[in-house]
Parts: C-alpha cells; sequence; structure tokens
C-alpha cells in the first residue's frame, strides 16, 4: 500500500502542474487589465481633471504595481512563435498596447519598424502631456487634449484607415497657427505646437516605412525565445526563490502558491490568503454539519429500504426521494426566507434569523454564540441537506440491493444469523463502495462551498467569495480556490482508493500474476 500510495502522490505531481498552468493561462488570455483595475478609482479622477502631474503619477503608479505584481516579467519559462515576434514583447506594459502591437506584427512581421513607430507615437504623446502652453493661445489646451486622445487611439488600432485619420487628426490639432498682435499692434502668425508637429511627422513617417516594408517571410520561420525561472509563471508558483540565482531583487515579496503566498485580492488590495482564511471557517462548519446529518440518515433510511423492498413503505418513501431530490436549491432556499424568517409576513412568522451568523465578538459568552448560530445555520443547513439526503439514501438502497442478492448473504441467513447482523456486518460494508466514491468529492466541496445557498443566507464563506470574485473579476481569488479544489480533489480520490481496500479486502493495489 505504501508503494501505491508514493505512486499516486508523484503522479499527482505532473497533473498539478498542468491544472496550474491551465489556471494561469486563465488568467494571462482573461479580459481586462489588473493593474489597471486596481488603479482604475485613482486614475480615472486624476485624468478626468488633465492635469499634468497626475497622469504622470499615475504611469508611475502603474509601473511600479506591474512590478509589484511581477507583470513585467515574461510569462513562461519560454515561448515559441513566429521570427517576427521579438524576445521583449512582455516589456510593453499596458495589455491593449501589447495586444494591439502583436496584431501589427501580423500584419507586417518586421518588429523594428513597428517598434519605432510605437516608441514615436509614444514620445509624441509624452511631449503632448509636459508641453507648456502660450497663455496668449487660448486653443492650446483643447488642440493638445486632441492630440493626446488620437494617441491613445494608435495604441488600441491596428486598422490602417483608423490610424491615417488619427494621425492627420493630431496634424491639423499641430499645425493650426494662431495671430497674436505685438507692442506696435502688427499680428504674427506662429504655430505654438511646433515642438509636437515635429514629433508628428516623425510617427507619420514611422508608420509610413512600417507600412512600407513588410517582412513576411518571417512569419514562416520559427523562433524559441528562452527566458529561465524568470517568469510570471514561476514566480506565481514558486515564488521568488532567492537560492535559483535568478531573482534577487528587493522590490519583489512574492512567496508563490507553494510557500503560501496567493496574491492580493483586486478589489481591496488583501492578501487572499486572509479572504480565504475568513471564509473557510465558516463554510466547513456549514459543510461539516451538513455531512453528519446526511450521512447519519441518509445511510439508515437506504438500507431499510433495500430490506423492505417492494412494499409500500419502500415505494412511498422512494417517491417522496425523488420529489426531494428534483426541487431545485435555490427555489427551496427562497422559500424558506419567505415564509419563515423575520422579514416577511410579521413576526408570527419570524421562526428564523434570515441573514448572517448570529452573534459575534468578545460580548457574548460561548453558549451564547453556539445557540445564535445554531439558530442561524438551520435553513442553510437544511436547504443542503435535503437534496444530497435523497440521493444518498438512493445510492445506499442500489448498493445494498445488489449485494443481497449474493449468494454468501443467503448462506448467512442459513445459518440462522440474526438479519440486523446479515444486513449490517455482511452486508452493507460491502456495499460501501458507492458511499465511498461520492465521498472523494467532499474535500472539494468543503472548500468550494455551497456558493447557492452561502449567497441566499448571506454567509461569508467561500462559496459566496466565489461568486463575488466572478462578479468582480478578482482573479486571484478565484484562481487560488480552484487550485485548492484541485489539490483537495486528488486528495479525495487517493483516500477514496485507500478506503476501498479497507472496506473490501478482495481489492489489491498490486497486479495478481498468474
Amino acid at each position: 500500500m505504501f508503494l501505491y500510495i508514493l505512486k499516486r502522490i508523484l503522479y499527482f505531481v505532473p497533473t498539478f502542474f498542468v491544472i496550474a498552468l491551465f489556471t494561469f493561462l486563465l488568467g494571462a488570455i482573461a479580459p481586462g487589465d489588473p493593474v489597471e483595475l486596481k488603479l482604475s478609482s485613482g486614475m480615472q479622477g486624476s485624468e478626468g481633471q488633465g492635469q499634468v502631474s497626475d497622469k504622470l503619477a499615475g504611469e508611475a503608479a502603474y509601473r511600479e504595481l506591474n512590478t509589484k505584481l511581477g507583470r513585467d516579467l515574461p510569462q513562461f519559462y519560454f515561448t515559441i512563435t513566429s521570427a517576427s515576434y521579438p524576445d521583449t514583447l512582455y516589456k510593453v506594459l499596458r495589455k491593449n498596447e501589447r495586444e494591439n502591437l502583436e496584431r501589427l506584427i501580423d500584419q507586417y512581421n518586421n518588429w523594428p519598424q513597428i517598434d519605432a513607430y510605437y516608441k514615436s507615437v509614444k514620445a509624441l504623446e509624452l511631449a503632448a502631456i509636459t508641453t507648456q502652453t502660450d497663455p496668449a493661445d487660448s486653443t492650446a489646451f483643447s488642440r493638445i487634449k486632441a492630440v493626446r486622445e488620437s494617441c491613445n487611439d494608435l495604441y488600441r488600432n491596428y486598422d490602417d484607415a483608423v490610424i491615417q485619420l488619427d494621425l492627420k487628426k493630431i496634424n491639423a490639432a499641430v499645425s493650426s497657427t494662431v495671430q497674436i498682435a505685438d507692442s506696435a499692434g502688427v499680428l504674427h502668425s506662429y504655430q505654438s505646437l511646433a515642438p509636437l508637429a515635429t514629433l508628428n511627422t516623425a510617427a507619420a513617417n514611422a508608420y509610413s516605412y512600417m507600412r512600407e516594408h513588410p517582412a513576411n517571410s518571417l512569419k514562416y520561420k520559427p523562433a524559441i525565445h528562452f527566458y529561465g525561472l524568470h517568469n510570471q509563471f514561476h514566480r506565481w508558483l514558486f515564488g521568488d526563490v532567492p537560492w535559483f540565482g535568478e531573482n534577487n531583487d528587493p522590490t519583489r515579496s512574492a512567496k508563490g502558491f507553494f510557500r503560501g503566498d496567493f496574491g492580493y485580492s483586486y478589489i481591496d488590495s488583501r492578501p487572499v490568503s486572509s479572504i480565504i482564511k475568513d471564509a473557510i471557517k465558516w463554510t466547513l462548519l456549514l459543510n461539516l454539519i451538513a455531512f453528519i446529518i446526511i450521512y447519519s440518515i441518509s445511510i439508515p433510511t437506504g438500507v431499510s429500504l433495500a430490506v423492505h423492498k417492494g412494499t409500500t413503505y419502500d415505494r412511498v418513501t422512494t417517491a417522496w426521494l425523488f420529489v426531494l431530490y428534483s426541487i431545485p436549491t435555490a427555489w427551496v432556499g427562497t422559500m424558506l426566507i419567505v415564509f419563515f424568517t423575520s422579514d416577511y409576513y410579521g413576526s408570527w412568522m419570524a421562526l428564523f434569523p434570515p441573514y448572517g451568523l448570529g452573534k459575534i465578538g468578545p460580548d457574548y459568552t460561548m453558549w451564547a454564540k453556539i445557540t445564535d448560530r445554531a439558530h442561524h445555520f438551520i435553513l442553510p443547513v437544511f436547504c443542503i441537506v435535503y437534496g444530497s439526503f435523497a440521493f444518498i439514501s438512493r445510492q445506499v438502497r442500489g448498493g445494498m440491493l445488489s449485494v443481497l442478492r449474493q449468494d454468501y448473504i443467503r448462506t448467512a441467513f442459513a445459518k440462522g444469523l440474526e438479519p440486523n447482523k446479515v444486513y449490517w456486518k455482511h452486508a452493507f460494508r460491502n456495499s460501501l463502495i458507492p458511499i465511498i466514491t461520492m465521498f472523494s468529492s467532499f474535500l472539494p466541496a468543503m472548500i468550494s462551498g455551497a456558493v447557492i445557498i452561502e449567497y441566499l443566507f448571506t454567509i461569508p464563506g467561500m462559496g459566496r467569495i466565489s461568486y463575488e470574485s466572478v462578479g468582480e473579476r478578482n482573479f486571484p481569488v478565484q484562481f487560488t480556490i480552484l487550485m485548492f479544489s484541485a489539490l483537495l480533489t486528488m486528495a479525495g480520490t487517493l483516500l477514496s482508493d485507500i478506503l476501498y481496500v479497507v472496506t473490501d479486502p478482495r481489492i489489491s493495489f498490486t497486479k495478481k500474476e498468474g
């Protein structure tokens, strides 16, 4: 058995690596920019004011947070692309700009020219941000704003017609002349944004040169770029491990998933480990109570139904089990809240509290907390129990019926053994295989939580934070729950295999020869 367990654990290593890679890729292709999501409230306010200092501070904050999250690193240990792609594209920090550059590469396949065009637009935008306008030119501010908006549009577009239109808008804004009278009253015309006009000409020339000199042959030439351990995936999974010698930057502090660092929430910047620590205790408590009730009731019920097969008791109970199993949990939970809580129909129906956890904090005794929490948990536990109770009872009944038909059961009765001893000692133990198989899903359920129930009854458990993280696109929380669910699924499968042998000695971990 030890060798089997060791072998299964070794199998878990590549399995978990594939799951981790799949999870990481989901985060990489997920829509939106997590850095912009974290900075959105502050950056939106500053950009709306149009102040140069705020804009530059927002860019600095973006770069700083990018470095802290490790998003300025290559994504994986290596990439396999065409030769038209550079090995430094990951250094373009903003996701929408990087994706637009990839589309330009697919069109023209000449990265040096694309890079020159990109940098010329960046230079133009920076000059538009830092240029000091002439107080005598009342139109300068609106024209500079038009330049900045067109530059932002260029970062997001790869269509030739759109780019040409934006370049013309910029040219019209920077080429406009203004007339200012001197001390003698003579009007003089000049370009107040002449430095921007020069940069715009450079950007237009760079774009024209890029279009006119494609390198399509590179598109069909493969290239492999190696990055070593200094990448986002390695940092996310193993952290910045100094003994690997790849990253000794003191500004980075990630420990990685295996060292208990699950990242930070995009919404409130709390450590994900803290969020899960606060939520998992309620999910564990809720599911543990439900688990004890489910199995302590459904197993005896299933055995009794098998023993009394074909009787009125069996038919009526089986019909009720089908009814319970078919009722949607969300509907039952809603009806319980409507008819049996204090939120509806007056106090005479207020048998249970509608939501929450009950009394918490140091002001209450332990007994007061226990009784009040039990009062709050009655309805949620019932919603979890009734469907599972019906399903497991049916499984136990089916397993018992298949065993009761065996010859050794008839032999046990023929020897004069007591019926209860035959049912529970001989038949029940050999009918546990389906129950053990279902038990393997119990561990991941303990962390994933009952999403609908926790949301309906406002229980701050794993199911609720899972639901909220999906709606808020809070990917670090989502992916941490996914990783733990994968680990517990593998652990539950291994535990089930061990219980199979404990339950039925005929099952062996080794192959029999002969």
